[in-house]
């Protein structure tokens, strides 16, 4: 059932974001050199590594790490970077990671390939058997600001109480999030 509705969903928002993705395409590509997508190796269901596309918002040369990681995120931001994170627009080509069933729109983010440490306790609490999410229930309760113990924790919660109802309600909430950009590091 969530797959299907995960695959109406995200045809439908594919449609009613075709005019967005383009002109965010456009910004990126005469804003910055390089490409203006950019595919991150991530973990996603059983620890298997997929790629996830997003708009690019850092330079081409950022070393593949998690942004607070970087001495000073703000330096390796593009011209449009920090309004792409900030509107969380750099998620869109997402769509496609849901539509290639990777994805799902609800449930843990997609760790980066080489953040050992959230993989292992994702892991050792059975998280690691959801599929990752575009938005989950650690992403509604502080983002970017949560320490990894702490979003494994949150991650636990929905591994528990997830529902159809459940993924509504986180939804509905990141919309909200998303517009008063709550928890948004960079």
């Amino acid at each position: 059932m969530k797959r299907i509705c995960d695959l109406m969903f995200a045809m439908l928002a594919s449609l009613c974001l075709m005019v967005p993705f383009v002109l965010v395409f456009l910004l990126v590509r005469i804003t910055s050199q390089g490409p203006a997508l950019y595919w991150s190796d991530r973990v996603g269901r059983d620890n298997k590594v997929f790629k996830m596309p997003k708009f690019r918002s850092m330079k081409v040369d950022t070393p593949v790490v998690a942004t607070h990681l970087l001495g000073n995120p703000d330096d390796f931001l593009t011209p449009v970077g920090s309004f792409l994170r900030k509107s969380s627009l750099d998620e869109l080509p997402q769509l496609w990671s849901i539509l290639k069933g990777d994805m799902s729109f609800v449930g843990p983010r997609p760790a980066l390939y080489n953040q050992a440490d959230l993989i292992a306790l994702r892991t050792k609490y059975g998280v690691h058997q959801l599929a990752p999410g575009l938005t989950g229930w650690a992403q509604i309760n502080g983002r970017d600001e949560l320490p990894i113990p702490q979003k494994v924790a949150l991650d636990v919660e929905y591994l528990r109480m997830r529902s159809f109802w459940t993924d509504i309600k986180i939804l509905f909430l990141t919309v909200f999030k998303v517009i008063r950009r709550d928890g948004v590091s960079h």
